[in-house]
């Protein structure tokens, strides 16, 4: 499986944000790539006044990622949106996949909120505006099993064990991560849930400066079973491509057989 990691600085104009995520799209497909990741809210970054209204999983936002896919033949995974949530004071943060077909495959609803305070640096509560996601989402991507997750949810090991054991070979994560967390956590995060699972970890992230006050780490890579970073995005808009080798995976849990050395599993 080839994957790309599309990099973006979504901003406050949705149209700019959808036209460069259709262009790195189209970089993707004619790099080879099976499947390509966007970030995390690829269509708007901004201020809250002027985020679009919230949607369903079949709405104007899924259609414009569908027919990409449609046309390009391939499977995207198109960050996540602001899905229509189960009150009018909430949306769900929510990831979804498209097949080669442009058929919904999958949609993951973020399960850990955003809720932090760094006093001078972030401070940001995720939970005031949107509702958690209950239910871990895998799906079969060419017959690889592939585990979803968004931004804040790396910081959860237990949510990618479930993914494992429920049988993920590549782990997905679209994110926004802050400037400031990222450059002491993200990598290692990333580094650490695939070797920690022994699976391929593909994270693509939103990059620079967004209104309001906002500042985005970037660093969208690929990295394998081992904890290698095998692609990496430079610091701009961009995509990395890389190849996933099921034969790998094979090898590195059987030279460090940690998951069927566990004692307390499950």
């Amino acid at each position: 499986m080839r994957v790309a990691v599309c990099q973006l600085n979504s901003r406050a104009d949705r149209a700019a944000n959808l036209a460069v995520a259709a262009d790195l799209l189209g970089r993707a497909a004619d790099a080879g790539a099976d499947l390509a990741l966007l970030p995390e809210y690829v269509d708007y970054l901004g201020p809250s006044a002027g985020e679009p209204k919230p949607e369903t999983v079949d709405g104007e936002f899924a259609a414009f990622f569908a027919d990409a896919a449609r046309r390009h033949g391939m499977w995207v995974v198109a960050g996540s949106f602001h899905e229509a949530g189960p009150d009018v004071g909430h949306t769900y943060n929510t990831s979804l996949v498209f097949d080669r077909g442009g058929e919904l495959a999958a949609a993951y609803r973020k399960i850990h909120l955003f809720d932090v305070e760094i006093p001078g640096r972030v401070s940001y509560r995720e939970s005031e505006t949107v509702a958690p996601g209950t239910q871990p989402v895998t799906i079969e991507v060419d017959g690889v099993g592939v585990g979803m997750s968004i931004c804040y949810d790396l910081r959860f090991p237990e949510l990618y064990r479930l993914l494992a054991d429920a049988g993920a070979r590549v782990l997905l994560v679209p994110a926004a991560f802050t400037a400031h967390t990222g450059r002491d956590h993200w990598e290692v995060l990333l580094r650490a849930r695939a070797i920690e699972n022994q699976c391929y970890v593909v994270a693509a992230g939103q990059i620079g400066d967004h209104d309001p006050g906002r500042s985005c780490f970037g660093r969208s890579m690929v990295i394998d079973p081992w904890g290698t970073v095998v692609a990496q995005v430079p610091d701009t808009v961009g995509i990395a491509v890389a190849d996933l080798d099921p034969a790998r995976i094979a090898e590195v849990r059987q030279v460090v057989p940690s998951l069927a050395n566990r004692r307390l599993s499950r």
